[in-house]
C-alpha cells in the first residue's frame, strides 16, 4: 500500500484503519494526526473507497487535523446495511460521529461525498463547521444529464470489461497518464468482486439511473433546490474539464449556497484531489484554517 509521512507517522493502509461499531453495523475509516476533526467522504464509481480517494491527501491534511477518511456501507469496506448505498450514505455519517462523540466537524466530500455532506449540512447544521466539496454538486444548467462519466460508468456496470473500466477511468482525468496500470489493476479488481458489483449495479444499473433522473424531476424539494438552507461557510472546488458533473454544475450552488466560494483548477478533470494535489491542498488548507469571520 502506498505510504507517506507526517512528522514521524508513516501513513499507510495498515495503519491507519480503524473500525467502529454501530447500531447498524461496523463502519470502518482511516485516521490520521491529531486536531479539530476533519471528516472526509469518498464519491461512487467502479471499485471506490475512501482510501482510494483520499490516500494522497490523508497525511497533507493530517498535519493540521484529526483527519478521518469514513468508508461508506455498500462500498466493500464497511459493513453493508443491505439498503441503497448512496441513500444510506448521510445516515451512516451520524451514526460514525455519534458513535465517536464527535459534535461538530469540517467536510470534505467527493462527488458522491460532496452530496452527503451538503445533506448534511442542510439538516444537521450545528454538525458541520466548515464544508469543502470536490464537483458533485448542484444541477447541470448547459451540459446534458447524466454526464458523460456517469454514461460511461453505466456502461461498465452492465458489462464490467477491463476495456471499459478504462474508458470510464479516463473520463474522470484530463490527463490519462494519471492512470497507472497498477491504478487500473487495482480498480478493476475490486470493481468485479460479485458482492462489489452487485452493490454498484444498485446504483449504476440503466434502469436505476433512469428511476433517479425521474426522481429528481418529480421531487417536490430536490436538494438542489435547498442549497440556501447551508449556514456553513463552504468552498466548492470544480476542475474546470470534469466530465462527470461539468462545471456549469457549479452556477447553482455557487449562486445559492449564502457563504459559498468556487475554487475552478484548470487542466483537471473530476478527481481534483489527485490530478490538482497541491493546488487543491493548498486552497483547501487555506480555508480550513481561515479564522472565523464574524
Amino acid at each position: 500500500m502506498t505510504a507517506t509521512d507526517v512528522g514521524q507517522e508513516q501513513i499507510t493502509y495498515e495503519s491507519t484503519l480503524r473500525e467502529v461499531a454501530t447500531s447498524s453495523g461496523v463502519l470502518r475509516y482511516h485516521e490520521a494526526g491529531s486536531g479539530p476533526p476533519l471528516i472526509l467522504l469518498h464519491g461512487s464509481g467502479a471499485g471506490v473507497s475512501g482510501w482510494r480517494n483520499f490516500r494522497g491527501n490523508l497525511g497533507f491534511f493530517a498535519q493540521n487535523f484529526r483527519t478521518l477518511a469514513l468508508e461508506f456501507p455498500g462500498f466493500g469496506v464497511s459493513d453493508s446495511t443491505g439498503e441503497h448505498p448512496m441513500l444510506s450514505a448521510p445516515a451512516s455519517v451520524i451514526r460514525f460521529l455519534d458513535a465517536l462523540g464527535i459534535e461538530q466537524a469540517d467536510f470534505i466530500g467527493n462527488s458522491l461525498g460532496g452530496q452527503v455532506a451538503t445533506r448534511i449540512a442542510i439538516d444537521h447544521p450545528e454538525r458541520v463547521r466548515r464544508l469543502v466539496t470536490i464537483g458533485g454538486v448542484g444541477r447541470n444548467l448547459y451540459s446534458p444529464m447524466p454526464g458523460e462519466g456517469i454514461k460511461l460508468l453505466v456502461d461498465f456496470t452492465e458489462d464490467p470489461t477491463r476495456e471499459k473500466l478504462i474508458q470510464w477511468l479516463e473520463a474522470m482525468v484530463f490527463d490519462p497518464a494519471v492512470l497507472t496500470e497498477e491504478l487500473i489493476d487495482e480498480r478493476f479488481a475490486v470493481a468485479t468482486d460479485s458482492d462489489t458489483l452487485a452493490s454498484a449495479r444498485m446504483m449504476y444499473g440503466r434502469h436505476t439511473i433512469a428511476l433517479i433522473l425521474a426522481s429528481v424531476e418529480s421531487a417536490d424539494a430536490p436538494d438542489w433546490t435547498q442549497l440556501g438552507k447551508i449556514k456553513a461557510p463552504t468552498l466548492l472546488t470544480w476542475g474546470r474539464d470534469d466530465r462527470v458533473t461539468p462545471l456549469d454544475s457549479s452556477i447553482l450552488p455557487m449562486r445559492t449556497i449564502p457563504k459559498a466560494e468556487l475554487h475552478v483548477f484548470p487542466n483537471c478533470g473530476h478527481w481534483v484531489m489527485v490530478e490538482a494535489k497541491a493546488a487543491w491542498e493548498s486552497a483547501v488548507m487555506a480555508f480550513l484554517t481561515r479564522p472565523d469571520q464574524a
